[in-house]
């Protein structure tokens, strides 16, 4: 279809200058491997896999062919009463991956309803445990976790919350960890596993039984790539063990091999009551996103509820789709057969070089990474934002698709990328950037 401004009018875009865009629109109109193609047929290497989705790389036809034979076959069915073997065999393919112990698996469509579906779990296990008291929730600044009611109640980040008003009360957030003494550190910095004592603060505030969940980015990935300093993961572990409080990895962006493991808790040593995923889970085929809880969480909700009744009212019409379980399903088998998380692994020490060696540049503030995503921070214009947005432009421009947050360029290339696709992404970085 020919784009005109008319027929670019309609759509009211996510996350996005419409007037800008609608000026100056860039499509993608086709995508393989690790490429889109624009509609005047210009090829645009993709750094940020799609929008951390297509970890496996783009149109991998065994996720097309496993989606068409299963709408061929069972195109919907309800999973309220009912359900379908895909579901089932998914349940027990993310449970193989997440760490031992989080072996139940709730599906929805998507991050945001991952996380409120969590906050759900949270409230509910507590109830059937006869602490029902327990009704505040503790996120961080700079904090990303979808755009739902709850997950923007739970936002650290100002923008993706200050037109909606108070949201939901009793939400409390613990300072952000970007410290200037990590600055330009590769990994994990040595400085600020204090900040997770904050949990204490408001165990103090509140009550010792009053916090329900403390949800965390095991690294706060759409702010910027913020990685956890050395042993702060482990306080807030040992702090919510010890108050009976759900400790909960976002793991939206995290999951499915962007920090060389199944999961960032794995890779960190951390183990956390419940895990939300999404993304990557389809490879960006079809929209899905799961929760997987500890075993001790299911049993509690179910086994509280009078027999013959719903134990968990809460679900989607679309939980557990036949064809998202179908992508989903095609896309673990891919990553098994292809070996990608060891792949990324090995990728990234290769990776974080070539984004760290951009650090001598006089526009550069700030480089951080861990595993496959790498974030890097370049000095703000006339206003907090601008270049950023600024240089995604000039980047696409030049070939190169990244995800902007802010003044940060977050890269995270699929895991069938090349060493050559990593050079030519840091020497188009390198160009674009080098002009401020």
């Amino acid at each position: 279809m020919e784009m005109t401004l008319e027929n670019l009018e309609r759509h009211w875009m996510p996350f996005t200058s419409n007037r800008e865009f609608k000026r100056e629109p860039r499509l993608f109109v086709r995508a393989s491997g690790m490429h889109y193609w624009t509609a005047t047929g210009r090829k645009v290497l993709d750094g940020s896999s799609g929008l951390f989705t297509s970890a496996a790389g783009h149109c991998r036809p065994e996720i097309a062919a496993a989606v068409a034979k299963q709408l061929q076959t069972l195109d919907f069915t309800p999973s309220f009463m009912r359900g379908h073997p895909g579901a089932f065999a998914l349940a027990d393919g993310v449970a193989a991956l997440t760490p031992q112990g989080l072996d139940h698996v709730f599906f929805c469509n998507s991050g945001s309803e991952a996380v409120d579906t969590a906050m759900k779990i949270a409230l509910a296990y507590h109830l059937a445990r006869n602490e029902g008291q327990r009704g505040y929730f503790v996120s961080r600044e700079r904090a990303y976790h979808g755009v739902n009611i709850g997950g923007t109640a739970l936002s650290g980040m100002v923008r993706n919350r200050e037109a909606f008003g108070a949201l939901l009360p009793g939400v409390l957030h613990l300072r952000h960890t970007l410290l200037p003494e990590n600055r330009l550190t590769r990994g994990m910095g040595s400085t600020g596993a204090e900040l997770a004592d904050d949990l204490l603060r408001f165990v103090n505030l509140v009550g010792e039984k009053r916090i329900a969940a403390v949800f965390v980015e095991p690294i706060a990935g759409s702010t910027g790539v913020i990685v956890p300093p050395r042993g702060y993961l482990e306080r807030l572990r040992e702090i919510c063990t010890r108050y009976g409080i759900l400790l909960v990895f976002d793991e939206v962006i995290c999951g499915f091999g962007r920090t060389g493991e199944p999961f960032a808790a794995t890779s960190f040593g951390v183990t956390p009551d419940i895990i939300t995923m999404a993304k990557a889970l389809t490879n960006g085929a079809q929209p899905m996103g799961a929760v997987a809880v500890r075993t001790g969480i299911y049993r509690t909700i179910v086994d509280a509820a009078p027999d013959g009744a719903p134990e968990f009212f809460h679900g989607y019409t679309y939980s557990a789709h036949p064809a998202a379980c179908a992508a989903a399903l095609a896309t673990l088998e891919i990553y098994r057969n292809e070996q990608l998380f060891a792949k990324g692994r090995e990728l990234s020490g290769y990776f974080l070089d070539a984004m760290f060696a951009l650090q001598d540049l006089p526009a550069v503030n700030d480089v951080r990474g861990f595993g496959m995503l790498a974030g890097i921070e370049i000095k703000p214009g006339k206003a907090p934002g601008v270049r950023g947005n600024e240089l995604q432009a000039k980047l696409f421009d030049r070939g190169l698709h990244v995800k902007t947050t802010g003044d940060v360029a977050i890269m995270a290339p699929a895991f069938i990328a090349s060493r050559a696709d990593i050079d030519l992404m840091g020497s188009m970085l390198r160009e674009a950037i080098a002009q401020y």
